[in-house]
């Protein structure tokens, strides 16, 4: 599976740190949504689904979380701890979230608008469409 994490460039100095998140720059789609989870219990899991045409990059802002991703072939596990990092979630790609830190703030900027007929919400459904 070929994942891509992306370096987000980070500025800063004694007084913090800053990273830009820009379309077509470092974000290689168009932002039309962004959404953010937090105050998720730890031994919560998220996402179950994957999109048809949707495609994301997951930040986490603050803590740590982790991504389990399933292309249909292969399966990874993907740990989410560094602000200048964004994990790219491509169409066809199933993810959960879990392990979530107490603190944990994941931002997550989509090409689309909230869609539900974009969701493959079923792993069987998604297994089988992978067959066509």
């Amino acid at each position: 599976m070929d994942i891509k994490l992306v370096q987000l460039q980070k500025h800063g100095d004694e007084r913090g740190s800053l990273v830009a998140l820009e379309d077509q720059r470092n974000v290689p789609f168009s932002i039309r949504r962004a959404y953010y989870l937090f105050g998720t219990k730890e031994d919560v899991r998220r996402g179950f689904h994957a999109h048809k045409k949707l495609q994301q990059m997951a930040i986490v802002v603050r803590g740590h979380c982790r991504f389990h991703l399933d292309d249909g072939n292969e399966q990874l596990e993907v740990l989410l701890d560094n602000p200048a990092q964004g994990l790219m979630i491509p169409p066809g790609l199933w993810h959960e979230m879990y392990d979530f830190s107490s603190d944990c703030v994941l931002l997550v900027l989509a090409d689309a608008h909230y869609d539900e007929t974009d969701y493959i919400r079923s792993h069987e459904e998604f297994k089988a469409g992978l067959s066509k």
